[in-house]
This record gives structure tokens, C-alpha cells and sequence, in this order.
């Protein structure tokens, strides 16, 4: 799964063929459920990339309130076209969570060791997400999303056995393409090369959402 994340990069979001401008200042290194978050997805009006504020907790257009026990953060890749929640929104309303890095978990002993998984060489994962709109009775509005999960690669097999969708820098735009057929998106759901990642252990810090600073990404032994 993935439950925590970070972003924290400065200037361009480095993937140019989207063509977005320099986001708003985010600076967040603990990002929790619940929180809004940045995402890029495809305007509704005028069919180009922008920068969008959605709450992390995909709400369903069709809910009859929004919310819930355990809110929706994460879609699991295997069947998500068939899965009532996610199958309009993964072929209408994709989107692209971009991440400094990701945090997980790694069970040790009776309790468990966080780890931060950030890429190897460029400065941002663009991870595959999920979006959807919601209109309440008396004309409240949520815009949520979810980050779509895969099965580990071999580098995350030992902290957990599930990653988020970290697409290729040459699947981006097409990702968000309305365009994009349902099952050329699909088959970008997939681990990404381990080469490209770097995970290491952090402090309990992470643990609380209300912790968020540099600290909480950096290595201990």
C-alpha cells in the first residue's frame, strides 16, 4: 500500500511534455490520508494538463455521503476496471501524484521499522492516480483521489509486498490522455525497475502526521 508520502521539490515538476506550469509553493514531508494534496490531471474544460487540489481518499461520484470507515486512499491495480469505486475514474480520470518519495513500513521483531523509498537519479516519482468529483445535496463539492498500487519489485519485497505505480517518464502524458485506450493504461500498471529507487530507514517521527519537517526523511542507522 501506500499511506504516507512526501513532496517537497522546488520549480519545475521535471516531467516537460506534460507543458504545466510551476505548481504553487508544497512543502509537505509527512503527507496523510485525508490531507489535500497535488496532483496533475487532465482540466475538465479545456482538456489540458493543470495542477489540482484533491483530497487524498477517493470519494465516488455516486456515494450518497462522502467519507467513511476507512476512506479510499489506495486502488489496487489487479481488476481495478471491474471495481465499482474505480472503473469510471481509471478510464476517465486519471491522474499523476507527484512524490519526492514514499514512505512503508518493514515488520521487525514486534514492531516495525519505517523506511523512506525515493527515486535513485531524477528528483520526483510521477505516481498513478485516480480522481473523481463529488457533489453533495446542498451543493458541497469534493474532488478526491487515490494512488494506484502494484505488487513490490525486488527492492521493496523485503520492507513490503506492495508499491505505488511509479510510471515511466514516457508514459506520463499518455497516462492522462483522455484519449489513452483502457488497456494501454493498464499495461503501465506495473513495479518499476528497483534501479530507480533508493530506500532506507527513518525515525518513528513519520509514525505521527503531525510531524512534518526535513527531519522525517532523514536516514538513521
Amino acid at each position: 500500500m501506500c499511506g504516507r508520502f512526501a513532496f517537497f521539490a522546488k520549480g519545475q515538476f521535471g516531467y516537460e511534455s506534460l507543458q504545466v506550469p510551476e505548481p504553487s509553493p508544497f512543502e509537505r514531508y509527512n503527507i496523510a490520508p485525508s490531507q489535500d494534496i497535488l496532483a496533475i490531471r487532465t482540466a475538465p474544460e479545456t482538456g489540458r494538463p493543470e495542477w489540482a487540489l484533491l483530497r487524498w481518499g477517493l470519494v465516488p461520484f455516486w456515494s450518497k455521503e462522502p467519507g467513511g470507515k476507512r476512506p479510499l486512499i489506495n486502488a489496487r491495480a489487479e481488476g481495478i476496471e471491474a471495481k465499482p469505486s474505480f472503473r469510471g475514474p481509471i478510464r476517465h480520470r486519471r491522474c499523476i501524484v507527484p512524490a519526492s518519495g514514499f514512505y512503508e513500513w518493514r515488520r521487525q521483531g514486534t514492531g516495525k521499522q519505517p523506511y523512506f523509498v525515493r527515486p535513485a537519479a531524477a528528483e520526483v516519482f510521477a505516481l498513478a492516480g485516480i480522481w473523481d468529483h463529488w457533489e453533495g445535496k446542498q451543493g458541497e463539492v469534493i474532488e478526491s483521489v487515490a494512488i494506484i498500487t502494484t505488487s513490490a519489485n525486488e527492492l521493496m519485497q523485503p520492507i513490503h509486498d506492495r508499491m505505488p505505480v511509479i510510471l515511466e517518464e514516457e508514459d506520463v502524458a499518455e497516462w492522462i490522455a483522455p484519449a489513452t485506450k483502457l488497456e494501454k493504461a493498464l499495461a503501465m500498471l506495473k513495479p518499476c525497475s528497483a534501479a530507480r529507487m533508493v530506500a532506507y530507514p527513518v525515525s518513528s517521527l513519520v509514525n505521527n502526521a503531525r510531524h512534518d519537517g526535513p527531519e522525517c526523511v532523514a536516514r538513521v542507522s
